[in-house]
């Protein structure tokens, strides 16, 4: 085996100039080399757009080349040791080099792109494959590392990482600059490795938790996610001991594309979260329920994330069973299956892409991202659930596997042989289900559950009556209609309604007349509901529309959005020109991929 430890040095873009900021980072991997030659060891590292500026093992200069660049991947770095190699020899391996303006891993803000408007801001995202631009690794979940990292950064700013933070003091070489040490002793792939430089300030919620933003959303973030400690101990009675120690969330600038990031000891979220009534704090169980599946676990390649998502969404619905009810979480796989036929209509039902299971030879793994791995995922395992005798009974087959596949890398086939094995008395119902129209079969699962419909009746009651209603009957809409239902409950009405043919343009615009939907600031309902108007042909909306696809970045809102505009045929240009106008500030991942959905030349799309 190859011990390799990894000393980065990462330097901000020349154009933009933000500010310096210098990481030392080392990573301990524990690999093993195939390529063992009889007096050199050839050792190949994942990068993309980095300027190598040398290479050493064990403090002697190595030989390295760059290999052929590939669209996505990058370009190989490969690694000539300049020694003989004996069994179990431990070699240090530093690389010094820099990041290059395009690296997909990291997003360099301006102070006018901040909260706070005064300091520049930097955040990684590095899942899928994208920490290979940040740091030259293997950049693979199959592999898992162990990490120490130093961070000098100007004494305005603080930086956090995926690790426990292990302490602070002035640069010695720089008055003006403060280091900050972190340690991450568990094994972790590396599309987990983080780092956040900005104005940050934090509040503790919990014995373990802090939360950490700019001081412009703090104080909401810490009322928002103020259960998180509660849905820690509940997963850890669901799923075993939470093992890494500091659960911290940090809420991004807008521009961050996800709703939530599992990075160990420091989830990341969004501020879309931030509703002010804890109505959407079920992204936290989400992100906590990785810290058992996806961190602790791991799919071994990206056809395997479903095992990664497709259990976390289980485990985070079990959260909600716990802490609510079960009709809360039958509440919430019902607007998962809505999410998921969400996915296979844009996709089209025939697209290999729909698979649980789906190949991504040659195939960028940001260009699968959807929710089948999560909702797909989901069914297969409630079906199961309710095959092998309840709730109670599957979550015990949970926790084993978890506890079994503990800090490794998994497969398909490795979690369906555990299945079998575990459940060995039921091999004859395990037999019966048809396996590969799950895994390998394109649309839709071939078993719909018959989920609780409780708390969704009222909802359903309400989209029919407006899905029915001719202009005399507009008048029996009243405000109390809603003052009646949950944040959820709203959800719920207005995707149901997104799910019908679209409605006559009076009917929304009575609709804003009695619910006044256009001043909710919930980002889940005013999302629908703007999809809603677009559909419906209302153009006072687009304008609207068009705002919340830009002012954040999350790409569940803002791909929808801005496909929705572009469907309306009169304001398609317009979709592209505010696109074009503002893909500068979006996140690298989702500028590609909304400039694949609005049909923009990717030359033309791409950030300056």
């Amino acid at each position: 085996n190859l011990i390799l430890i990894d000393q980065s040095h990462l330097i901000a873009p020349r154009q933009i100039c933000l500010f310096v900021f210098l990481i030392e980072l080392n990573i301990n991997v524990q690999c093993i080399c195939e390529n063992m030659l009889l007096r050199y060891s050839l050792h190949t590292l994942d990068s993309r757009d980095l300027k190598i500026l040398s290479v050493s093992a064990n403090g002697q200069a190595a030989q390295f080349t760059m290999g052929p660049k590939h669209s996505f991947k990058g370009t190989p770095l490969e690694i000539t040791l300049p020694f003989d190699l004996s069994r179990g020899q431990h070699v240090i391996v530093e690389v010094t080099y820099e990041t290059s303006p395009s690296a997909s891993a990291l997003q360099w803000l301006t102070p006018e792109q901040t909260a706070g408007k005064k300091h520049p801001y930097l955040f990684s995202q590095c899942q899928a494959h994208h920490c290979r631009s940040m740091v030259p690794c293997q950049d693979s979940p199959s592999v898992k590392h162990t990490y120490y990292a130093q961070v000098s950064v100007p004494k305005d700013l603080v930086a956090v990482m995926s690790a426990v933070r292990d302490g602070q003091e002035a640069d010695p070489q720089d008055n003006n600059r403060v280091v900050y040490r972190f340690r991450q002793p568990v094994p972790m792939p590396s599309y987990l490795i983080a780092i956040v430089v900005g104005a940050l300030e934090s509040r503790e919620i919990g014995p373990r938790t802090r939360v950490w933003s700019e001081r412009e959303f703090v104080d909401k973030a810490a009322f928002e996610f103020s259960e998180t400690e509660t849905m820690l101990k509940t997963a850890e009675d669901l799923a075993g001991p939470y093992v890494w120690g500091q659960y911290d969330i940090l809420v991004l600038p807008p521009s961050f594309p996800y709703g939530g990031m599992e990075n160990p000891c420091l989830t990341f979220a969004t501020p879309t979260l931030l509703a002010g009534d804890k109505s959407l704090s079920n992204v936290i169980a989400h992100e906590i329920s990785h810290s058992w599946t996806g961190n602790l676990v791991t799919n071994k390649t990206w056809e395997h994330f479903w095992l990664n998502e497709g259990h976390t969404v289980y485990l985070e619905r079990m959260i909600g069973r716990c802490m609510e009810s079960e009709q809360f979480r039958q509440f919430k796989a019902m607007g998962g299956w809505k999410d998921l036929q969400d996915s296979v209509n844009t996709f089209g039902a025939n697209n290999p892409l729909t698979n649980l299971v789906p190949s991504l030879q040659e195939v960028d793994p940001d260009d699968a991202f959807s929710s089948v791995p999560y909702e797909k995922g989901f069914a297969l395992l409630y079906h199961l659930e309710e095959l092998m005798g309840g709730p109670e009974v599957f979550m015990g087959f949970v926790k084993s596997y978890i506890q079994l596949f503990a800090y490794s890398s998994v497969t398909t086939d490795e979690w369906k042989n555990y299945l079998f094995t575990y459940f060995k008395d039921k091999v004859d119902v395990l037999n019966k289900v048809d396996w590969n129209a799950w895994m390998f079969t394109p649309g839709m699962p071939p078993v719909k559950p018959q989920y609780d419909t409780t708390m969704a009746d009222a909802c359903i009651a309400l989209s029919q009556r407006w899905i029915k209603a001719k202009d005399q009957d507009l008048s029996s809409f009243k405000e109390s209609d809603l003052k009646t239902l949950s944040s959820h409950q709203v959800i719920e009405f207005l995707s149901l309604l997104l799910h019908e043919a679209a409605l006559p343009l009076t009917h929304v615009k009575k609709m804003q007349e009695v619910y006044d939907l256009n001043t909710c600031m919930n980002a889940e309902i005013r999302f629908r509901w703007l999809r809603l108007c677009v559909r419906s042909k209302w153009e006072e909306a687009v304008p609207m529309a068009l705002k919340m696809a830009t002012e954040q970045g999350r790409m569940k809102f803002t791909r929808p959005l801005f496909r929705e505009v572009f469907l309306f045929e009169k304001y398609r240009e317009e979709a592209v020109s505010v696109f074009l106008a503002h893909r500068a500030a979006m996140h690298p991942v989702t500028s590609g991929l909304v400039s694949k959905d609005l049909k923009v030349e990717a030359s033309t799309a791409s950030s300056p």
